[in-house]
């Protein structure tokens, strides 16, 4: 196995989960369970690819799916935090409604996938840093992404600062510690929750184009793969903080890139090694409940 492969292609894997996991901080934080992650980043992954192949201009076909992953959080915003309605419910059905959608248009088109190659050149939108890729054993590791994997690294120092250095972000923590004391002081709640959960559905649509369009110029249904819900198990486990929940979402990397490395060598258990990013996330989330239980005990009792 080829250590240094691993360990690019474990960047590589970590990007679209913490570009959800740093758009979803702002949600958890604020108070909103937001399970749409995973319909975002497909709707994402899909109408990147599809507006790339309307337009022919690879920029355009970001620009449209942020457009239409903001509409899928405007929908969720709308059902869970101005109707009151319950967040589980909603996402889960901005879920389905992107993952039937994606399908019904595919069977539409009569096309098994959606396929860019012949628009987007994979190879050419890779950035080869001058300095960094002269580096012995970095190099090969830290050069030769597009440009989405470096912003979602990027963007954990981004995000840090707007959650602890500025107004909106202390406005999320208030709204999300207590809502009550940020309405008698003036927050319009339901407006910080609304920007919370947009910003998390722009980051979803980066991360979709990002696996989809960056580097496969291919779309799929359900290429997702749960990604969005292996970045909410991020988010709990971190506690919403950005570089805890980041470091959590390259560990769930290093388990995906890891079983895609040792599938090359498995032979027939290759697809056992597929279940190992998500046999990571059970024992990970068991590991993590364990702790925060015990540290709830205080001389015996536990604390509510």
């Amino acid at each position: 196995m080829n250590f240094e492969r691993m360990l690019y292609d474990m960047l590589s894997y970590s990007a679209p989960i913490i570009l959800c996991v740093l758009g979803g901080n702002f949600a958890h934080r604020a108070n909103v369970l937001n399970i749409a992650l995973e319909g975002m980043l497909l709707m994402g992954a899909f109408t990147s690819v599809l507006f790339v192949m309307l337009t022919k201009n690879i920029f355009l076909g970001i620009l449209g799916s942020i457009i239409i992953s903001l509409l899928l959080g405007l929908v969720f915003s709308f059902m869970s935090v101005t109707k009151k309605g319950n967040p589980i419910i909603a996402g889960l059905a901005i879920n389905l409604i992107a993952s039937s959608v994606s399908a019904f248009i595919l069977k539409a088109m009569s096309l098994p996938n959606l396929n860019v190659n012949s628009i987007v050149d994979v190879a050419a939108l890779k950035i080869h840093i001058p300095i960094i890729q002269s580096i012995p054993f970095l190099g090969k590791i830290l050069s030769g992404h597009p440009f989405l994997t470096y912003l979602s690294f990027f963007g954990i120092f981004i995000m840090w600062v707007i959650m602890y250095r500025t107004k909106f972000g202390v406005y999320v923590r208030v709204v999300g510690e207590n809502e009550e004391a940020a309405v008698s002081v003036g927050i319009r709640t339901n407006r910080i929750k609304y920007a919370a959960i947009l910003i998390g559905a722009v980051c979803c649509a980066l991360a979709g184009a990002n696996m989809a369009l960056e580097k496969m110029a291919l779309f799929t249904n359900n290429m997702s793969a749960g990604i969005g819900f292996i970045a909410i198990a991020a988010i709990f486990c971190g506690k919403g903080q950005p570089v805890r929940t980041s470091l959590y979402a390259m560990l769930f990397g290093l388990m995906q890139a890891l079983a895609i490395n040792l599938n090359i060598s498995a032979g027939p258990a290759s697809g056992l090694l597929n279940t190992l990013p998500y046999f990571m996330i059970i024992m990970i989330l068991a590991v993590v409940s364990a702790m925060q239980l015990r540290n709830n005990h205080v001389r015996g009792f536990k604390a509510e």
